[in-house]
């Protein structure tokens, strides 16, 4: 019988462990599709449910931050498709997944065709910006192909009507969801482009799934778009939907209404901008009168002046200013020199040896008068700093606290000053220092 002591013997939960290891660093991340069952989630926000086919089951844990993420509301009976890393609930030793994402089975199908014929067309130029035709300024006739029925058309037409009223509008029916629809589409957009009875299209559909806009990611679809001669705006879904008809077109818009007013200008800021064109032209032509009725009167005035009567009459009225004017000039020199006569005067006056002794004697009686006073506030300063500064050194001076009844222990030989009971034991020599004079003592307890 082998010895017992020489077995290795596994805890539950060390085996649990290195299963786990090895499931973990064996797998990588995995796509799974299945069915959802027995979904829960407690409040600490997690989902527990198992993912099962025809013929076996696993289960699954979706922890809260991952879940959050999601973009859909999963329930039992939903077909998914995970991506997953494979995991063991060692307090169990359940077999489980983890998962990362999750997604509509079906959607993410569809999903990855529309990447794959997005990045196709891509690659051939069709959603390049060079190919793509400016959109008229003032359409003449602008075409709708979309469902007659559909919402899309009344906003449509609702801010056709309010933008630009009296615009022409040719409405095509078409198939906007099925099996059919995306055929349907681009023989009508053929058709549009073909009657030449519009020099603007615009492709619209309201919202829904990726299902329900699936027709508008045909291939056929967008080369028919690619090829068209007329203009394309397309308002395919709310503004989060993007459909491979959109990237095609030479202008997207996010709605079917956003496409409308990109496709018209709106006629009442039209009437505002002729009415201030308007305005202007009339200033500028009330201007132009003014400035032509400015240049007649002026060569009127200037035919006048050239009269030989209105020079002899102009050349005494000179002749009669320039007395004046000689007169005037005159009197003011003589007023002049009078002025300065009588300020050369003052300054000899001023120049007085007499005068200039008595200004200095006053100058220097009044700043003998301001250096006294300023020694003496200086002097009562510095006296009131001192007696301040010795108030204060007196305040804080250990003697005054000593003098009124405290004291100062310290042990014997030693300088460190006791401030606790558990700074000393029974036995120690301290020393307490009085007001006047030191006690000497030896502590007991």
């Amino acid at each position: 019988m082998p010895n017992v002591h020489n077995r290795d013997i596994w805890s539950v939960s060390r085996l649990n462990g290195e299963i786990r290891a090895v499931l973990e660093g064996s797998f990588p991340l995995l796509w799974v599709e299945g069915e959802i069952s027995n979904l829960a989630t407690p409040r600490s926000g997690h989902s527990y449910f198992s993912l099962k086919d025809e013929h076996a089951q696993v289960r699954c844990a979706l922890f809260r931050n991952k879940r959050m993420l999601l973009r859909f509301q999963p329930k039992d009976g939903d077909r998914v498709l995970v991506r997953a890393r494979i995991s063991l609930y060692e307090a169990r030793g359940d077999f489980q997944l983890i998962i990362e994402h999750m997604e509509p089975a079906g959607e993410g199908a569809l999903q990855r065709a529309f990447e794959e014929l997005k990045a196709r067309l891509e690659a051939e130029g069709l959603f390049d910006a060079r190919r793509k035709q400016p959109l008229p300024a003032f359409p003449r006739c602008i075409g709708v192909v979309t469902s007659p029925t559909g919402a899309a058309v009344r906003d449509i037409l609702q801010v056709l009507k309010r933008r630009f009223p009296g615009l022409p509008v040719i409405i095509y029916p078409t198939l906007v969801q099925g099996e059919d629809a995306a055929r349907e589409i681009a023989s009508t957009l053929k058709l549009a482009d073909r009657r030449g009875d519009c020099d603007l299209l615009i492709l619209a559909r309201g919202g829904g799934s990726l299902e329900d806009l699936w027709a508008f990611n045909d291939e056929v679809l967008a080369r028919t778009i690619a090829e068209l001669e007329t203009p394309l705006i397309s308002a395919i879904g709310h503004e989060v939907d993007f459909t491979i008809a959109d990237f095609v077109a030479d202008r997207r818009a996010p709605t079917p209404s956003a496409a409308a007013e990109l496709a018209t200008p709106d006629a009442g800021q039209l009437q505002q901008q002729l009415e201030v064109l308007e305005g202007r032209l009339q200033r500028a032509m009330q201007r132009l009168l003014t400035e032509k009725r400015q240049h007649l009167e002026q060569h009127h005035h200037r035919l006048r002046l050239l009269h030989p009567l209105r020079r002899i009459h102009e050349q005494e009225q000179r002749l009669d200013e320039l007395g004046m004017r000689m007169e005037a000039a005159m009197k003011h020199r003589l007023e002049q020199h009078r002025h300065t006569l009588g300020e050369l005067q003052s300054r000899l006056r001023l120049l007085s040896p007499a005068q200039r002794l008595k200004t200095l004697g006053s100058t220097l009686i009044q700043r003998r008068e301001k250096l006294q006073t300023a020694m003496e506030h200086q002097l009562l300063r510095h006296r009131l700093q001192l007696e301040s500064l010795s108030r204060e050194l007196h305040a804080v001076s250990p003697l005054q606290t000593l003098a009124r009844g405290y004291s100062i222990t310290t042990e014997a030989g030693s300088s460190k000053v006791i401030t606790h009971a558990d700074d000393v034991s029974p036995g120690t020599r301290i020393r307490t220092r009085l007001a006047e004079g030191e006690l000497l003592s030896v502590v007991e307890e």
